[in-house]
């Protein structure tokens, strides 16, 4: 009879643990799947914090803590009020250093967010920054796609970055279309190591494809 309980016990505790990845992955696929409509209505902020209490409570998984850095640059990116941009990207870096610390700073994915979290800053005031977030956002971009040539998301922040560059700088529509035109490649053959890992981009490449024609 004590056999039999111990037994019992040990399969309770066995499917508990082989519950509790199931569970992970269930709420981040669920939430992932909210990305493009928090995107739309502007609430990538709350999003931000559903992903955060998803790291808190996980621990050892980097991509919730990525995936709310990631809401919050957008969040910064997209804010109107420049003096709350520096406060919002502060807050992304803070997130995806704890990512980096269970991915390791050689992750590819990594290195686009802090790529992102510069390029908010230099949106604050990009005549006195750009020295400073400019290069550092390019230079991230760079080390994106060293790690991973195969990562398309480096790639179309370049032809995004050409975009938004004026012609004498290097820029303009001719020269991001090249880039976008690459990236778009990269999306169509690019496979995320997980259901999990992150696709995002490609929508936004096409849009601003479209716009350099």
């Amino acid at each position: 009879m004590k056999k039999t309980a111990f037994l019992l016990l040990l399969l309770a505790g066995s499917l508990s643990v082989l519950a509790q990845p199931d569970k992970y992955r269930k709420v981040m696929q669920q939430r992932i799947g909210e990305l493009d409509s928090a995107l739309q209505k502007g609430s990538m902020g709350s999003l931000a914090n559903a992903f955060e209490r998803i790291a808190e409570a996980e621990k050892n998984q980097w991509l919730p803590y990525y995936y709310a850095s990631y809401c919050q640059v957008m969040t910064a990116l997209l804010e109107q009020d420049k003096a709350k941009v520096d406060p919002l990207a502060d807050k992304a870096e803070a997130l995806i250093k704890k990512a980096a610390a269970l991915a390791g700073e050689s992750n590819s994915e990594i290195n686009v967010i802090y790529s992102m979290i510069a390029t908010a800053h230099l949106t604050v005031d990009p005549p006195a920054r750009w020295m400073q977030y400019g290069q550092a956002s390019a230079a991230f971009l760079e080390k994106a796609k060293q790690q991973d040539p195969t990562n398309p998301r480096p790639v179309y922040l370049e032809g995004q970055s050409k975009f938004y560059t004026p012609e004498q700088f290097g820029g303009g529509k001719a020269a991001a279309a090249v880039v976008l035109e690459q990236s778009l490649r990269l999306f169509d053959q690019f496979k995320p190591a997980s259901e999990l890992h992150p696709t995002w981009g490609k929508t936004s490449a096409q849009y601003f494809l479209a716009q350099c024609k």
